[in-house]
């Protein structure tokens, strides 16, 4: 059984430990504030209260649970878990007035640590309209692959040999109805089975205020190195669709901050950051909306 949950849930031994202790330390939390608060009714326990009390673990499980998951550090699993719950429970996403709108799928590629792909996939974990269905990495032990699987998320990891001279893995992705593919600290360049498959349908994110600083070899680091070289007084992020040259698609949005006498690679990497969290979901939540509506 635990071996199944394992499997199902995309987790190791000890995450899945904390989960089993966070679901049975909620349910007695949610059971005790239930008969707490029906204390300070003057009902007696017959068959109203027990009804009462049903109602108010149900409302309270969801909460008591998350409370718990917390300092368990399975906050992300279980916030997941409460809104696949809600999705199932909700009517059909999309309906109104009986016409159903479509839902897009994301494939979020990554190489790193995946701190955007993060902020992606919680920006749109409640979304009705898109859905994060799968993350594509080509780093065995990237972090991101363990932010997919505490997210729930199905991840592939990919080799150089079929991406590039064979199939790009376009049936796995058509397999999960893909419509759309973010890159995010994705450091391989998009095949022309990707790109002739998805033509427009491919965003990336670059450190920089491209054109400047772009091409291969300037990601991460090595970009910031050579902005603080050249005395520039601003940075910045740009947003693009991806195209077959390094950094060359056509922009979508960019924004700037300063670069101060003081920074370094690693203060001016702080920086983009933020702009990158902030900027990068909302920018692709509004592509794809354009899209959509055209």
């Amino acid at each position: 059984m635990f071996q199944k949950l394992k499997q199902r849930w995309k987790v190791n031994g000890l995450n899945l430990l904390l989960i089993i202790t966070t679901f049975a330390l909620g349910g007695s939390l949610c059971g005790y504030a239930g008969r707490k608060i029906l204390l300070l009714t003057s009902l007696e326990k017959g068959f109203l209260w027990f009804i009462l009390y049903i109602i108010l673990v149900t409302l309270l499980w969801p909460l008591c649970v998350l409370l718990i998951s917390i300092p368990l550090g399975q906050f992300t699993f279980f916030r997941s878990y409460i809104i696949k719950i809600w999705k199932k429970m909700s009517p059909p996403a999309g309906q109104a007035g009986g016409r159903k709108e479509h839902l897009t799928h994301i494939a979020v590629f990554a190489s790193g640590a995946g701190s955007n792909a993060e902020q992606i996939i919680n920006y749109f974990a409640t979304s009705q309209n898109v859905k994060i269905a799968l993350v594509v990495c080509n780093k065995p032990g990237a972090g991101v692959l363990q932010i997919a699987a505490k997210a729930g998320i199905p991840s592939i990891l990919i080799e150089k040999e079929r991406f590039f001279k064979g199939d790009g893995y376009l049936p796995e992705l058509k397999q999960l109805n893909i419509d759309f593919i973010v890159l995010a600290g994705f450091l391989w360049k998009m095949p022309a089975s990707l790109l002739n498959a998805y033509p427009k349908k491919i965003v990336n994110i670059h450190p920089a205020l491209l054109p400047k600083y772009g091409g291969k070899g300037m990601y991460g680091q090595f970009v910031h190195q050579a902005v603080i070289a050249s005395g520039d007084k601003e940075s910045g992020i740009t947003i693009h669709f991806v195209d077959e040259v390094y950094d060359n698609g056509e922009i979508i949005f960019q924004t700037k901050c300063e670069v101060a006498e003081h920074d370094t690679p690693e203060t001016l990497a702080q920086k983009i950051h933020v702009l990158e969290h902030a900027s990068y979901p909302a920018v692709i939540a509004s592509v794809i909306q354009k899209q959509n509506r055209s």
